[in-house]
């Protein structure tokens, strides 16, 4: 008996059987959440604030908390991207990719992707105290951004340290400067890799609820300022859930199949993109 074909059909088998363990897992949430959500999800749903009682079983919907939420990640991704782009930019075009300064560097941000959100909620919070911020957009937003920009750095990182170093030696034969590199051919090249990390940021982020129980607030109404208190999904399931009436815990189920879409679609939205910017990555 070969060996060496008995462990290849075992891995077979477990890669085969964790793949269905996903695939079922995958579909069973699907399943439960489009059968206990779409019979309360309603058009009044999506586009009306909450009224009085709402909680209680009450008129209203969840716009409020959908808005919040595009508010919460869209500022945390933008404020993300514009710290994590220039970091990754650095730990490959300025240092070299062994140095120990930028292994150190990753090291640190591995560490801070691993940190569970309820510690950043706990972090941002304490930073909120210290300069007297209340609860508001402006304060998710930061405790968000400190929660994303790890997992962005990473992310563009490891997609930056594949452009060949040829083409980067080439970039400066010709006379262009590191920032000149960094801009228009480093990027450029790595374009697919960093709109998934934004994607993948946004999604993180949109659906995050520890790390902004305590800085962002919860508000029935939709912010217009960033001072003001701002509520967002996973909270809003959260409180639906806590109730003990049936017809609010069908609407957390609504509530979770929207958050669903929008990472579907955010999902999607990855894959149309990578495909779209692959035809200007080089080979080299």
């Amino acid at each position: 008996m070969n060996i060496n074909k008995v462990e290849e059909g075992i891995f077979k088998v477990l890669m085969k059987a964790s793949t269905l363990l996903v695939l079922v897992s995958l579909f069973l949430i699907i399943y439960s959440i489009l059968q206990k959500g779409l019979p309360s999800l309603s058009w009044a749903m999506i586009t009306q604030t909450p009224k009085g009682g709402f909680f209680l079983g009450k008129g209203g919907g969840i716009l409020n908390a959908i808005v919040g939420s595009l508010y919460l990640a869209g500022g945390s991704t933008i404020l993300g991207l514009l710290i994590s782009l220039p970091v990754a930019l650095y730990l490959n075009v300025y240092r070299t990719k062994t140095s120990r300064f930028a292994d150190f560097t990753r090291l640190c941000l591995d560490v801070l992707w691993g940190i569970p959100s309820i510690v950043y909620g706990a972090f941002g919070f304490a930073i909120m105290l210290l300069i007297g911020l209340k609860a508001s957009l402006l304060a998710g937003i930061f405790t968000l951004t400190l929660m994303v920009i790890p997992i962005m750095v990473r992310a563009m990182d490891e997609v930056i340290m594949t452009v060949p170093k040829g083409l980067i030696d080439a970039s400066y034969s010709l006379g262009a400067t590191k920032i000149e590199t960094s801009i228009k051919v480093v990027s450029k090249q790595v374009l697919p890799g960093i709109l998934t990390a934004v994607l993948i940021s946004f999604g993180r982020s949109i659906g995050d609820a520890a790390s902004v129980l305590f800085t962002s607030g919860f508000t029935d109404r939709i912010p217009t300022s960033l001072m003001q208190p701002a509520a967002n999904l996973p909270l809003a399931i959260f409180f639906q859930l806590s109730t003990p009436i049936p017809e609010v815990q069908d609407r957390a189920y609504a509530s979770a199949l929207v958050l669903t879409v929008i990472i579907l679609l955010i999902s999607i939205l990855s894959r149309i993109a990578t495909k779209k910017f692959t035809k200007h990555k080089s080979l080299v």
